[in-house]
């Protein structure tokens, strides 16, 4: 599949700083990483993680300090410098062409060609060398918008090699694949840094750090706190302070609180993704684990009770009366509010401020004459969002996609807050966030619950929905497979629920 490297070289970054307007991303950052080694790159969201990726990538130009592969001093100017040196970034959306084939995208920019034409058979058959041994089921001929998420992820590597990359950078590999598409990632990452290449990994899932990195640099708003060489003399515990600044005992801090009367109850419900009749309610002041694998229905099982999907049978019945959800605006209309999943895409407006971002649903329930918007009270809100949610931003007029993830979400909640809220729907809420910031939005979730809001919150992540929930229900193959209390739920019982039933 990969040809052994041939010269060990060291990625080192000496006094890397970078700015945005009212924004310092990076500061003096320096640290080494070795060649048979993934090094993990760890800290908060905001921390820079992803800034210095971009650096290295050639996306971004630092403002001080230069990169340096074994004795060379180097300064990407463009991705295509940071290419011709043997650098390949793997972002989290990944920098392919979905409408093109699989050989188009590993080849692009040195197809094979003859008098002048793309050579397509040549083109396949060097496609296939590429893809043996890392993906061999993947047609070289398909889309590549018709493959999984994990499968996409597979040619970005295979793209990598075909260019002997020596430095590989994965940003948040695994945060939408699935067990098994993890398992073959971290096999695959294994064999690409014992041929000798730097491999920076960022995760916030400390299972992995753990399990596939040989050393780990953290950061803190844009500066070098440490790194640790030896992962066996490093704990959970400590590198956790480490990120955060403090101690977190219980990330979780679940607290008990009395449920009112019910809130939400579905009944019989089937649509796109449910294939089986949903039925189960929510009350006032509970928080409703929703736990499934990839592809369990979880998400869409949410779109319709949020008026993103219509339903094909059932009903909702919202504080004992019937409601029908056509479109998103009625399930607003009616206090049921969704958090997406993919906040990139659904959640915020990136160009918008982060103002613009918190107010854009509210602001009709506050416009002076049905229509004049009044300033004052959307600067009051805006900020009133800022300081209870701790949003970390320059400002309200800061453009959102600036923000770190962790802090998106927020704002995305601000928006709920500043609304009539009965039931809140969190899909994957903290997904590709930091530890810190998680704990933010657990607290968020509990003092929601304590207001007597109803929240069902969506996770793929065992240890969470444990950790949050009052009840869990369990999806597979998009039907609600068994319901578990807090003190009934364990690992062993939310998996076997969990998993797909034979069809022997």
């Amino acid at each position: 599949m990969m040809q052994s490297m041939n010269v060990s070289r060291s990625l080192r970054f000496n006094g890397i700083g970078k700015e945005f307007p009212g924004v310092r991303a990076l500061s003096q950052i320096s640290f080494e990483a070795r060649p048979h080694s993934v090094h993990a790159l760890m800290g908060e969201n905001g921390a820079g993680k992803s800034t210095l990726l971009k650096i290295l990538g050639g996306f971004y130009v630092p403002d001080s300090g230069h990169l340096q592969i074994g004795e060379q001093a180097l300064g990407f100017r463009s991705a295509a410098d940071s290419i011709a040196h043997g650098v390949a970034v793997i972002h989290q959306e990944l920098q392919l062409v979905p409408e093109m084939s699989v050989a188009e995208n590993l080849l692009l920019g040195h197809m094979p060609a003859r008098f002048g034409v793309v050579d397509r058979g040549a083109m396949l058959r060097r496609a296939r060398e590429l893809l043996k041994g890392l993906a061999d089921e993947i047609d070289p001929a398909a889309r590549l918008g018709s493959l999984s998420l994990g499968q996409r992820q597979l040619v970005e590597i295979a793209k990598a090699m075909s260019r002997d990359a020596h430095v590989i950078a994965f940003d948040e590999p695994t945060s939408s694949l699935s067990a098994r598409e993890i398992e073959r990632l971290m096999v695959i990452i294994a064999r690409l840094r014992d041929e000798g290449r730097v491999i920076l990994y960022v995760s916030h899932r400390m299972e992995e750090v753990f399990r596939i990195c040989d050393a780990v640099t953290v950061f803190k708003d844009g500066r070098f706190v440490c790194t640790f060489e030896d992962m066996r003399q490093l704990s959970v515990d400590r590198l956790v302070s480490c990120m955060v600044g403090r101690d977190i005992e219980d990330i979780y801090n679940y607290r008990p609180r009395p449920h009112g009367d019910q809130a939400l109850r579905v009944e019989g419900l089937l649509g796109p993704g449910v294939t089986q009749p949903a039925s189960f309610s929510v009350n006032q002041g509970e928080v409703l684990g929703l736990f499934g694998l990839v592809g369990a229905g979880r998400t869409e099982l949410l779109r319709l009770l949020a008026g993103l999907a219509r339903s094909t049978a059932g009903q909702l019945v919202l504080h004992e009366q019937g409601v029908v959800f056509k479109t998103p605006r009625d399930a607003i209309a009616a206090g049921v509010l969704l958090c997406p999943e993919d906040r990139k895409k659904e959640g915020i407006v990136p160009r918008a401020s982060v103002a613009e971002n918190i107010n854009i649903s509210a602001r009709g329930g506050h416009a002076g004459f049905g229509w004049l918007i009044r300033g004052g009270w959307e600067r009051d809100n805006a900020q009133r969002q800022i300081s209870a949610l701790n949003i970390r931003t320059p400002s309200a007029d800061q453009p959102i996609l600036y923000l770190s993830g962790g802090n998106q979400q927020k704002a995305i909640l601000g928006r709920w807050l500043s609304m009539p809220m009965k039931v809140l729907l969190l899909d994957e809420p903290t997904r590709g966030i930091d530890i810190g910031a998680k704990a933010e939005i657990y607290q968020i979730i509990h003092r929601l619950a304590e207001q007597g809001i109803a929240v069902i919150v969506v996770s793929s992540d065992l240890m969470e929905v444990m950790g949050i929930a009052d009840r869990i229900l369990v999806m597979s193959e998009g039907a609600i497979t068994g319901e578990l209390t807090r003190s009934e739920a364990d690992e062993a019982r939310l998996l076997q629920l969990a998993l797909p039933r034979s069809r022997d």
